[in-house]
């Protein structure tokens, strides 16, 4: 998916909300993140024209807190609790995922099956 840095963004997007695992003083989300304005999207393996700076998920723990709650490998980050990610730095997307005093984290994802889904469903309706 690409897009005009200002520009409105058009995405199917799908909701995954992730309980964060306790490990002694730690709260896990068994994923991790690429991606961001400060990056080189040529090093992004996500974007497809290699000029997308969004925060994409690079890795995924098995039968961890993301991987549970469905989240996938090379999902784009839309919202984290709310906030806008499409225009942040690996940083401080970090920093919104890993808040401590938030237990859960909602996030809007889209993928590009979702859009294949929906790119699909439009062309299977009948014409009138």
């Amino acid at each position: 998916m690409s897009f005009v840095p200002g520009q409105p963004v058009t995405a199917v997007v799908e909701r995954v909300e992730i309980q964060k695992l306790q490990q002694g003083k730690n709260l896990i989300l068994g994923f991790s993140i690429g991606g961001g304005i400060d990056q080189d999207p040529r090093q992004n393996p996500f974007s497809e024209d290699k000029s997308d700076k969004g925060i994409y998920v690079t890795r995924i723990s098995p039968k961890g807190p993301a991987d549970l709650a469905g989240l996938k490998m090379g999902d784009k980050i839309m919202h984290v609790n709310g906030w806008d990610m499409t225009m942040v730095t690996r940083d401080q997307a970090r920093k919104k995922l890993t808040k401590k005093s938030e237990d859960v984290v909602r996030l809007l994802v889209t993928r590009k099956s979702l859009e294949e889904a929906v790119k699909h469903s439009k062309c299977s309706y009948p014409k009138h």
